[in-house]
């Protein structure tokens, strides 16, 4: 199944479904940035606001992107604040965002289902101020390696979404090329992974001082 498609049917029960990937990347999010504040912040596949909720409470603007129209409709429903806009956008073309516009990318659980890095990371240089921060928080590649993929249940079946196996040096290369910094990384499991590969893996990488 197409990814957008699958995204668009995921939606109607994404919050409920049993996703362990899901919160804990809701809750490494949140460790990451607590008691930080943003003054322009861009979400990079908001989907259905699970992570929006908590970026408006630390960014006086968010701009949220997702091209899943159904992702969006939900993330609408959860988060009303007055600080939030919503657009829909193919992150593989150019994003709808001026130059050097935002202190703060977040992109989570988005880039398996992206294969070519670099115009990611190309964008978020174009997009950042100086300084600026791009996070980013995806399935690790361990994971990747033994078949694991996004995917939900309808009805019995088992859907599984296109995705595209990205290696750790594939991140920072695409960063580096792009002059963007690698600040951070690190690894994460759920508590019901032990003795398992970790399941995610975050970079916090810093644009240039002026680009």
């Amino acid at each position: 199944m197409n990814i957008q498609t699958a995204y668009n049917e995921w939606s109607e029960i994404y919050d409920s479904n049993d996703n362990l990937t899901r919160d804990l990347d809701q809750k490494i999010t949140r460790d990451t940035f607590t008691n930080q504040q943003f003054d322009s912040i861009l979400e990079l596949g908001c989907g259905t606001g699970k992570n929006t909720a908590f970026l408006v409470q630390i960014g006086k603007n968010v701009h949220a992107l997702d091209f899943s129209q159904g992702m969006i409709e939900k993330a609408k429903e959860k988060v009303r604040a007055g600080n939030i806009r919503f657009s829909m956008a193919d992150l593989t073309k150019q994003w709808p965002c001026e130059n050097e516009t935002y202190d703060l990318i977040t992109c989570n659980l988005v880039l398996e289902h992206i294969q070519d890095l670099n115009h990611i990371f190309s964008e978020a240089a174009r997009t950042l101020r100086p300084n600026g921060k791009l996070f980013i928080n995806e399935l690790h590649p361990f994971k990747q390696y033994r078949g694991t993929k996004a995917r939900f249940e309808r009805g019995k079946e088992i859907i599984e979404v296109e995705a595209f196996t990205h290696h750790i040096s594939d991140f920072t290369n695409a960063a580096a090329a792009n002059k963007l910094k690698l600040e951070k990384l690190n690894e994460y499991w759920h508590e019901a992974d032990q003795s398992k590969p970790p399941r995610l893996i975050s970079f916090v990488f810093e644009a240039a001082k002026s680009h």
